[in-house]
């Protein structure tokens, strides 16, 4: 018999696993992609507005399919994690033309925000952008410096991110943050809320081991 206290936490992780991830549902597909890696998928909440043109420049790459076979080539845990320029063998693809920068639209470098990558020039950013470890206050616009702009935000699927973070570093000599074993990019996708929400939910869904069907019987008692 289930005791009082068991029942009430199945009941709240139901509750938090059946939730809706996404408050909007009016999210359309020019607000949302989906990001399939070698570790699971996450979804990007786009801010079109705000940054306008790093927006129009980020769904073209998508459009194009330009993600697709690129690595996380760029791993510092508790600060980001890069990727979307390099192919496995650490080729850099040739990119469309540098765009203006952002970075004085009031969207802060913090927790799980999406920023565009780019050399000193501010005007340097093309394909390559990061995700935020934490809150980065020194990536920031100033009244007097461009900062990095940031132009989205992982609403779901931050825990893929932190695994990319986890991978384990140094194999490379001359790309020393690379992770061991390539994490690609293998889809990158515009979506809706409700095609999101399933991608989740089904990523999260508890999976029975099948170690028990593995284990030989060591005497009969366990036939």
């Amino acid at each position: 018999m289930i005791s009082k206290k068991l029942a009430s936490f199945l009941f709240i992780v139901s509750a938090v696993f059946s939730a809706p991830i996404f408050a909007n549902d009016d999210l359309t597909k020019t607000n949302l992609i989906a990001m399939k890696t070698d570790l699971g998928t996450f979804v990007i909440e786009l801010y079109p507005k705000a940054a306008p043109e790093t927006v129009k420049n980020f769904l073209h790459y998508i459009d194009t399919k330009f993600y697709e076979g690129t690595i996380f080539h760029r791993v510092v845990p508790g600060f980001v994690v890069q990727g979307g320029g390099m192919t496995f063998d650490f080729t850099e693809k040739p990119t469309e033309k540098p765009i203006i920068n952002e970075s004085m639209n009031g969207l802060p470098n913090d927790y799980r925000s999406v920023a565009m990558a780019r050399q000193t020039d501010p005007d340097s950013a093309t394909s390559q952008f990061y995700i935020n470890l934490k809150n980065n206050p020194g990536l920031n616009a100033t009244e007097t410096k461009p900062g990095y702009t940031v132009f989205g935000k992982v609403v779901a699927g931050m825990e893929v991110i932190e695994k990319i973070a986890k991978e384990p570093l140094g194999m490379f000599k001359a790309y020393p943050e690379a992770p061991n074993y390539a994490v690609r990019i293998l889809s990158a996708t515009k979506t809706t809320s409700a095609e999101a929400q399933a991608i989740i939910e089904e990523q999260r869904a508890i999976k029975p081991s099948s170690l028990k069907d593995a284990l030989v019987p060591v005497n009969d008692s366990q036939q």
